[in-house]
């Protein structure tokens, strides 16, 4: 008769319980590191830049609530549209839009992937308008919970959920970083398993991964949120509320040394925080890059000895030429500091993110009734995985490209060929409309279609 093997006694290690406890802390790992990966893409998506703009989350029977922004993304107008509410709706729609774009001098118009997005995007391309405005049309993903936050509710306490929803998709345009700061992480719409690993784990991950984010961008101080202040290295967000505060009752900071002013940021917390933060126009050109305080007196002695104005040295590349960085090393400042100042001077306050570029969707395929294997279109990555990627190629659901049909070579890990934002090419391999299912390939010759037909 067999026995089962003995348990082991309270204290010792079970060996198949390890293997599975470790199984799992790998596996965890993995798919935190996918996670923090695709949110640095999202996060450091190129910008729009200060622009005004018209902003619409649309939809079918609710109307599209619209928004004017200005060039700082605050909020000028707001009304409902209803172009989808037949001929009288449309034509109503379409004369506000050109009024709106007409009065406020609009520079582009976003509007959410949501509901009824391909419809709205059509009737704004037909209203003949200028052809160097913008037509944008973004991910809304997590627009919704924000605009019930505390946040938004601070930020717009006169206005309600759906303005906020779209003053949200507007701003997320003109600088994702900014506006996606104040959504959770988790609802951005970049996961995987994200509700299967240590939880823990996971929003530290996320947390350093933002606060890299911002500090590798830099944050304008007079016009940024508390929400993205927290997340600059040296504050938190007691003093970012602060900083927000002082602004607001003392106007904007003139200067970088101003912010010693703020209750609660001390001298520590400053030489931290102050080569992260963009002061642009003030008096003083360097508090609009990212050289630290403690540098200028170095900036201000190679000016002085080539004798020009600081500003001088940084709009002219032939003095930046002459300076030799070696004679200004000393125990505390090395030549790789001096380097990068010199790199700093010559784009000072750069933004390392892409320079904006528009992607247009394929007309007339905006549902999945629209689409055929073996069709072309033009996509946006939306999220990376382990087995591929995701991908939004216009009809409100986004297609799957496996692994194996991401390139024309093996690939290991998808993340060496996609990642989140970019723009690609496809080919469409088979819909299953019933299940929502797309599948895509970015192959240049993809494998046999499976169907010759969509399935119903």
């Amino acid at each position: 008769m067999l026995q089962a093997p003995p348990r082991p006694l309270h204290g010792d290690r079970d060996p198949e319980t390890e293997t599975r406890a470790e199984a799992k802390r790998r596996a965890d790992a993995v798919a935190i590191g996918v996670f923090a990966r695709n949110l640095r893409e999202l996060l450091l998506a190129a910008p729009l830049g200060q622009k005004r703009v018209l902003a619409i989350d649309p939809g079918f029977r609710t109307g599209c609530k619209t928004v004017v922004l200005d060039a700082q993304g605050r909020l000028l107008y707001d009304e409902v549209i209803y172009p989808h509410h037949g001929e009288r709706g449309a034509r109503d729609a379409a004369a506000s839009l050109r009024r709106l774009v007409e009065r406020h001098g609009i520079e582009a118009i976003v509007i959410g992937n949501g509901t009824a997005s391909r419809e709205t995007e059509a009737l704004v391309r037909a209203l003949d308008l200028p052809a160097a405005l913008a037509i944008v049309v973004v991910d809304e993903a997590g627009a919704s919970i924000y605009s019930a936050s505390a946040a938004a509710r601070e930020e717009m306490p006169d206005q309600d959920v759906t303005v906020r929803g779209a003053v949200s998709i507007g701003r997320r345009l003109m600088d994702p970083l900014a506006e996606l700061v104040k959504i959770d992480a988790k609802s951005g719409g970049v996961g995987q398993y994200q509700h299967d690993v240590d939880q823990a784990a996971l929003g530290q991950s996320l947390d350093d991964t933002v606060i890299s984010c911002v500090n590798a961008v830099g944050v304008e101080v007079n016009t940024a949120s508390p929400r993205l202040l927290a997340y600059v290295s040296g504050l938190n967000t007691t003093v970012a509320e602060n900083v927000v505060r002082h602004r607001d009752a003392n106007g904007p900071f003139a200067r970088r040394r101003d912010l010693l002013k703020v209750p609660r940021l001390g001298a520590r917390a400053f030489e931290q925080a102050a080569g992260f933060l963009r002061i642009r126009g003030a008096a003083d050109p360097l508090d609009a890059s990212a050289v630290h305080p403690e540098s200028y007196p170095i900036v201000a002695r190679m000016a002085a000895e080539l004798g020009v104005a600081v500003a001088d040295l940084m709009r002219d590349e032939t003095l930046r030429a002459r300076v030799d960085p070696r004679r200004y090393v000393t125990e505390s400042v090395g030549l790789p500091t001096l380097t990068d100042i010199l790199s700093e001077l010559a784009r000072p306050g750069r933004d390392p993110r892409d320079r904006f570029e528009q992607v247009q969707f394929a007309e007339g395929v905006d549902s999945l009734d629209d689409l055929r294997p073996g069709m072309r279109l033009p996509g946006v990555v939306t999220n990376v995985t382990a087995f591929g990627a995701f991908v939004d190629v216009g009809v409100h659901q986004d297609g799957l490209v496996y692994v194996s049909q991401l390139a024309d070579r093996f690939v290991r890990d998808p993340a060496e060929v996609v990642e989140v934002q970019q723009r690609v090419e496809v080919t469409v391999l088979s819909v299953y409309v019933a299940r929502k299912r797309i599948s895509l390939s970015m192959r240049t010759i993809p494998s046999t279609l499976p169907r010759s037909e969509v399935a119903p």
